[in-house]
């Protein structure tokens, strides 16, 4: 939509989230999976002896987390199709002065009585 000026108005909805914002988020993310790797694998060692399936089941988590928490972190940058429109539309004004048409003239009204 031109302003006054000629120049075009953008809507901040439609911007991208910063490139900062993103690798801080993506930095966040991995150092959670990490931490839950770290408590998985000692979860295994003091649960060996005690309740081996449990050892085994964290064991597992433990060597399979990196590989998700790597794959998740180097994703690229999400796009964001539900947002609007980056450019504001002009709203359609209705025209002045409309003339009623033959067909609305002879329709009857809907709560007429015969």
């Amino acid at each position: 939509m031109p302003k006054q000026g000629g120049t075009e108005v953008f809507r901040i909805t439609g911007a991208r989230q910063g490139l900062a914002d993103d690798v801080r988020g993506r930095q966040r993310r991995y150092v959670i999976s990490m931490t839950v790797r770290t408590l998985s694998v000692i979860a295994a060692a003091v649960l060996w002896n005690v309740e081996r399936h449990v050892a085994v089941v964290a064991l597992a988590l433990g060597v399979l987390l990196p590989y998700i928490a790597v794959v998740i972190a180097n994703a690229g940058r999400e796009s964001a199709p539900s947002l609007p429109s980056t450019f504001v539309t002009t709203p359609a004004r209705p025209a002045l002065g409309a003339t009623e048409t033959s067909a609305d003239t002879d329709a009857e009204p809907p709560y007429s009585r015969n």
